[in-house]
């Protein structure tokens, strides 16, 4: 019997990161997967996070998450640690970065601790890390309604073996058009796509930045949402994470089922968040948005994908 107020947890990093972009640079700026994805995600549904962070965490921004009604119950904090840290720099075209420094600190020995009430949540998101850990939260878990999965290029060398494992269980699995190839050693994207799909995930999107993203569902349709032409980004970080913040938030809601149309619904809530994203450091952006912002420029990604149909031929 699923919730009619369902629940959408998140596993994922919880970090401080320190961004250099050709324009700007913020040392103690707040990141992590499972952060920005949950702010994305509080606009749309109801998010539950397990992390891990260390006493050097701010508590400006548990209180943030706190504000948008996240809750945190899963959020471990060792007073004596240090929180996971990143340092990288982006390009000039703000798509290509270089990583610089990464401290795990108390995120090395991390292992997801569900707590008792998390394990029934209707809908799960199992944020960028290491594919172990994604099934170890995966067996704390009451047969969720619908699992999604974030990976990278790094496990799919490292861990192929385990992710493959874990991927059996997913519903939606989100990666970048490298990591697709990768995966499935295909070159031609639409192959690629299908050969990921066979290792289990019913749905696959492509995150292609400034590109858009394309859906591939598990009805055998392909969708493309775009990218919203934006004047200035400030900051990427956190772009991916809020994209499937917005996509799962969107499928999290009360009544809606993951079938075609709301799965490409959900493609352009997860766009949406990740164009507010990239408009200011850290979630500066996210934390500030409203109902009316989010709609507003939903019907204008919608507006990209609209044409008046000219019979030609006749």
């Amino acid at each position: 019997m699923h919730s009619s107020n369902p629940h959408l947890l998140v596993v994922g990093s919880v970090a401080i990161d320190w961004i250099i972009t050709p324009h700007a640079e913020r040392e103690e700026s707040v990141g992590g997967s499972a952060t920005f994805f949950a702010m994305a995600a509080s606009y749309l549904s109801r998010v539950r996070l397990v992390g891990v962070v260390g006493g050097d965490f701010p508590q400006a921004a548990i209180g943030d998450l706190r504000d948008r009604g996240v809750d945190l119950t899963g959020l471990e904090v060792i007073a004596d640690g240090k929180t996971f840290r990143w340092k990288g720099r982006y390009h000039d075209n703000m798509n290509d970065r270089t990583t610089l420094a990464t401290d795990l600190n108390v995120f090395e020995s991390f292992t997801p601790k569900l707590p008792p009430e998390f394990r029934g949540s209707d809908f799960l998101f199992l944020a960028n890390i290491q594919p172990k850990l994604q099934e170890q939260v995966f067996t704390q878990m009451q047969r969720p309604r619908l699992v999604g999965l974030d990976t990278m290029n790094l496990w799919i060398s490292i861990a192929n073996e385990e992710l493959r494992s874990v991927l059996r269980h997913v519903d939606v699995l989100t990666l970048n058009d490298e990591e697709a190839r990768q995966l499935s050693g295909e070159h031609n994207l639409v192959k690629a796509a299908r050969g990921v799909q066979r290792l289990g995930p019913k749905n696959l999107v492509i995150k292609r930045g400034e590109s858009g993203a394309l859906l591939f569902d598990h009805e055998g349709h392909v969708f493309a949402a775009p990218a919203l032409p934006l004047e200035e980004v400030i900051d990427p970080t956190g772009a991916g994470d809020s994209f499937a913040g917005g996509f799962m938030g969107y499928l999290a809601r009360p009544g809606v089922e993951p079938t075609g149309a709301s799965l490409r619904t959900a493609m352009i809530y997860g766009s949406v968040m990740a164009s507010f994203c990239v408009e200011g450091f850290s979630y500066d952006r996210l934390r500030q948005l409203d109902t009316a912002s989010i709609q507003h420029r939903f019907e204008a990604f919608s507006s990209l994908t609209n044409f008046a149909r000219a019979n030609l031929l006749d």
